[in-house]
């Protein structure tokens, strides 16, 4: 993820490759004695990428052989095989490995990717690993961490930071290796965050990729659209707006992919809540907010719902102050809430300063970290924090204060969330999505953007980034 985040803010990927595989040749070379014979394990992503550089570095001065896990067609990425080609003359089948002949073994077989338990071959070759009474050394974390299978090293060379979680029971002795990512990179969203949305079954049938409902409209019908349009554009399957009766026919009119529920009368209330969480049961996540207007009965409404809604939820517009009211409401609930500085101050009674970024991020980190939930402060740098961590998100541009961008946001995040990201992992991606889709709307329409050209962006940015970021 950081590596895409750095090459996003100009350090090439090629680079940071270099460095990490010299770092770790580096550090064999002082620890252990010249002329080693080692077992330099990789697989076939940018973590046995690293290994390969690696190889090379060690050849002076070392005998390392590399040890291919999967085949070189394999190989996922044009980076890790430029850098196999370099060092082709060492190269074998991991399995043909004869662990007897190894004076050290370097494991560059997976990295921080990994989602559950490795799989063979991966599997059998850490547990023989683990077998080997000889020094082991990890690139970046140990294949496996952090399953119950991973391989237990005497050290990690681990890159830019120490990873969440490492120790020396897991991981050895932790040695941090600094190979120049920016500090951009890590504080503010990029493309590097789509590796935290899950990826799509290839078996899926219509509704396994996401379903979001959308309760919003009445007083305004563009909002619940808006927001039900960029859900779709996100990425899953299916939307229901729920809205009442006079914004009904509207939200249709605005695409025939939404699919609309109407609620009797002319303003959402608590008579119809029963009947929405019996609906939300059929749901990934809920977006409600959007368009609802601040009428007594919709705020008792919003308030009822949230306090007894088991699907996770994006909250914004009116149903922010509605919750703002009564905080408890939130009690338990699973939520990303979406507010500008205004509705920040309908939720948590505070004023954010216009013109101290520090102190707006310690404000949303307070705020989430208080009613344990995600929060976004929208603004020329939006925040977003889950209440431990804050990420900046520097897409976007001036002209996206025309009406509706923020009800876009809010679809985009819960599509996210419909389609099994974490809030805070949803949160991050949504903004940085929804400002680069109107990075390349201003492009075209310049000031003349509207919130529908931001959602006709969206499918761009993710063709551009998603498949590169592994998810």
């Amino acid at each position: 993820m950081l590596d895409i985040n750095a090459a996003y803010n100009g350090v090439r990927a090629i680079t940071l490759m270099e460095r990490a595989g010299e770092a770790v040749a580096k550090y064999v070379i002082e620890s252990y004695p010249p002329g080693s014979r080692i077992a330099v394990i990789c697989g076939k992503g940018n973590n046995g990428g690293d290994g390969f550089v690696a190889a090379r570095h060690l050849m002076k001065g070392m005998r390392p052989d590399v040890c291919l896990v999967e085949s070189e067609d394999e190989i996922g990425t044009e980076l890790a095989r430029a850098n196999l080609y370099l060092v082709r003359g060492v190269a074998r089948p991991a399995k043909y490995m004869d662990v007897r002949q190894y004076d050290l073994f370097i494991d560059a077989m997976l990295g921080v990717g990994l989602k559950g338990r490795p799989r063979e071959p991966y599997a059998g070759i850490i547990k023989a690993l683990n077998r080997v009474k000889k020094p082991k050394v990890s690139v970046d974390v140990p294949s496996g961490w952090p399953s119950d299978l991973a391989v237990r090293p005497d050290a990690t060379v681990t890159f830019h930071a120490p990873k969440t979680g490492m120790s020396k029971k897991n991981s050895g002795k932790v040695v941090v290796a600094d190979i120049g990512i920016p500090r951009e990179a890590e504080t503010f969203c990029g493309p590097g965050d789509f590796s935290l949305l899950p990826s799509r079954r290839r078996d899926a049938h219509k509704g396994d990729s996401g379903r979001v409902l959308v309760i919003g409209g009445g007083p305004y019908s563009g909002a619940p659209a808006f927001t039900g349009m960029a859900a779709m554009r996100s990425g899953i399957d299916l939307v229901f707006v729920a809205t009442p009766e006079p914004a009904a026919t509207p939200v249709a009119i605005y695409s025939p992919n939404l699919i609309v529920k109407a609620l009797s009368g002319s303003v959402l209330g608590p008579e119809h809540v029963d009947g929405l969480l019996t609906m939300s049961k059929d749901f990934d996540a809920v977006a409600i907010g959007p368009g609802l207007g601040d009428a007594r009965q919709t705020v008792l409404a919003v308030q009822k719902f949230v306090s007894k809604c088991r699907k996770p939820m994006v909250i914004d517009a009116d149903a922010i102050g509605a919750c703002g009211a009564r905080p408890n409401v939130l009690k338990g609930r699973t939520a990303v809430i979406t507010p500008h500085a205004g509705e920040f101050k309908r939720l948590t009674g505070k004023t954010v300063p216009g013109d101290d970024l520090d102190r707006r991020a310690e404000m949303v980190l307070e705020a989430a970290a208080k009613l344990k939930t995600t929060i976004v402060l929208k603004g020329p740098v939006d925040i977003v924090s889950d209440g431990r961590y804050v990420k900046l998100n520097g897409t976007g541009n001036d002209a996206m204060t025309v009406g509706g961008t923020g009800d876009v946001l809010t679809g985009i995040i819960s599509g996210f969330v419909a389609q099994k990201a974490t809030p805070y992992a949803a949160a991050r991606m949504g903004v940085f999505t929804a400002g680069l889709a109107g990075d390349l709307a201003f492009e075209e329409r310049s000031y003349g953007l509207l919130a529908t050209d931001v959602i006709d962006k969206i499918p761009i940015v993710l063709r551009r980034y998603l498949l590169s970021a592994g998810g």
